[in-house]
């Protein structure tokens, strides 16, 4: 169904920001909001372009990484050398320029 919602300027780019962060539609994230909102409960993490990295439902970065995958832990280095890549990337993005 189609409806036409009145909201505020930064909350609609905090949405389509989230949305591009975790590759969905702005539609499927809005909809997932207002279920979790009627329903009172949360949803699984979101996969995300990187495997074995999910961005969880407040849109914060989880590494995931089983004992038995034979991957080895990341420790904290690495996983800030990511977040400067992931925030590199999204910049250079936001600037028009190719990542």
């Amino acid at each position: 169904m189609k409806t036409t919602l009145d909201l505020p300027d930064h909350l609609v780019r905090q949405a389509k920001q989230r949305a591009l962060q975790q590759g969905r539609t702005l539609k499927d994230l809005v909809a997932e909001y207002i279920r979790q909102g009627l329903h009172g409960s949360t949803t699984a993490s979101v996969p995300i372009a990187s495997d074995g990295v999910m961005v969880d439902s407040a849109g914060l970065p989880v590494f995931r990484c089983e004992p038995a995958s034979g991957r080895p832990g990341i420790d904290l280095a690495t996983a800030l050398q990511l977040e400067q890549q992931a925030l590199e990337l999204e910049d250079l993005r936001r600037a028009g320029r190719p990542a």
